[in-house]
């Protein structure tokens, strides 16, 4: 990252309006869960028209450059920059945007980890995509350089299911090995299809009894 900041350091002109247009199109707007990508592709974009040129060029090209980025920022969060931010150079304004959503990441970590903790599975819809919930959590908290083993989420997994799984949940505990998330999806699946078709029986036998 050193690297992009060390070209910021010269001149950003733009070759043409076209490329420009191409170039802003190809940075994605900013929110609370897309800084690092969003700012690697301002990097790679204004990184792409840098060149030396003297410095009343390099000011002009700054405020220019300045603009871009602020283009792809919405006036929620330009809102909360300080009002001299337009004097700024552009790894300056970066920096200060970057400190700021380093304490949102932080918060967005602990909010996420807590759903995840706190799940509980309920029967509404099937289990495959209860899972698949659960596992999009962590890879959210992973783009937040928090990373979950899988055995870990498969831990969570089980212990967020009901009691009518405990059966699976003791499977497991005895089982030797460790299941994958895929396996344990499948297990799951498994387990819920003999579940229903329990149900259906008791209720078949229910029926069949009364008549």
């Amino acid at each position: 990252m050193n690297f992009y900041y060390a070209s910021l350091c010269f001149v950003f002109v733009p070759a043409s309006a076209a490329n420009i247009t191409a170039n802003m199109n190809s940075i994605p707007v900013l929110n609370g869960t897309n800084f690092k990508s969003w700012k690697e592709n301002v990097l790679l974009v204004l990184r792409s028209t840098t060149d030396k040129l003297n410095f009343e060029k390099w000011e002009r090209s700054n405020r220019l450059s300045l603009m871009k980025v602020k283009r792809s920022i919405p006036e929620a969060f330009r809102g909360e920059m300080s009002d001299d931010s337009h004097e700024a150079s552009v790894k300056d304004f970066l920096d200060k945007l970057e400190k700021r959503f380093a304490k949102n990441e932080k918060a967005e970590t602990s909010k996420l980890l807590a759903d995840l903790v706190q799940m509980r599975y309920k029967a509404k819809g099937n289990i495959c995509e209860y899972i698949m919930e659960m596992s999009n959590i962590a890879s959210k908290l992973k783009a937040l350089k928090l990373d979950m083993p899988d055995d870990l989420l498969v831990h969570l997994v089980l212990i967020s299911l009901r009691a009518q799984y405990r059966q699976l949940t003791v499977s497991y505990n005895t089982h030797k090995d460790k299941w994958t998330l895929n396996e344990l999806i499948s297990h799951c699946v498994q387990e819920e299809d003999r579940l229903k078709r329990d149900k259906i029986e008791s209720a078949h036998v229910a029926t069949t009894s009364k008549g």
